[in-house]
């Protein structure tokens, strides 16, 4: 299987103090990192695509260690997360498919065994095309306080024959949240879900 060929890694943090309301006490962060690689597959049809994602596991490894370390080291304070990724117009979206699995494990893995699938979301496009990556709680995806979604986008990626693979993180709900449903505080860790 063809190894993983990285052109550029972006890594952006956002600090939200308010939106409009009263400021929060602790600023609420939220962070991506993109990874450019080569599709190995871009170009033609191939059948068996699956054994790239065991390829593709480091990179989601170092991925969700750069985030961490942009939220500032501690893994705990991470309290949602999302991923997704855009294929150039040479690819097709199972291309991006494959990043579900090393992407997603790599953040529940280093964030301690998280609960909660993680959501993602992708996409064919050019250069500079932009995803919104969906972001829920960690550890129950009905934690509506934490439902909430962070742009993305390069302006020079992905190239026809390449992807933009995207992990997120944040840590904690929407700095003004006050629509109800399950608190964080009342999540049971069963399922998942609730």
């Amino acid at each position: 299987m063809a190894d993983v060929k990285v052109r550029k890694i972006v890594v952006s943090v956002d600090e939200i103090f308010h939106e409009g309301g009263p400021a929060a006490t602790v600023p609420l962060k939220r962070a991506a990192v993109l990874a450019v690689i080569e599709n190995p597959f871009a170009g033609g049809y191939v059948e068996e695509i699956a054994p790239f994602m065991d390829a593709l596991r480091p990179l989601g490894l170092d991925m969700a260690k750069r985030l961490i370390d942009a939220l500032g080291g501690d893994p705990g304070v991470v309290e949602g997360y999302g991923k997704g990724a855009i294929v150039g117009a040479a690819g097709e979206l199972e291309h991006a498919a494959l990043w579900h699995n090393p992407g997603g494990y790599a953040m529940r893995e280093l964030l301690g065994d998280a609960k909660a699938i993680v959501p993602s979301t992708k996409k064919v496009g050019g250069l500079g095309t932009h995803l919104d990556i969906p972001i829920t709680h960690v550890n129950a995806s009905y934690v509506r306080s934490h439902f909430d979604a962070i742009e993305v986008g390069i302006n020079d990626a992905p190239r026809a024959n390449e992807m933009v693979v995207v992990l997120a993180m944040t840590t904690g709900p929407r700095i003004h949240a006050r629509v109800g449903g399950l608190k964080a505080s009342d999540i049971k860790g069963e399922d998942g879900l609730r």
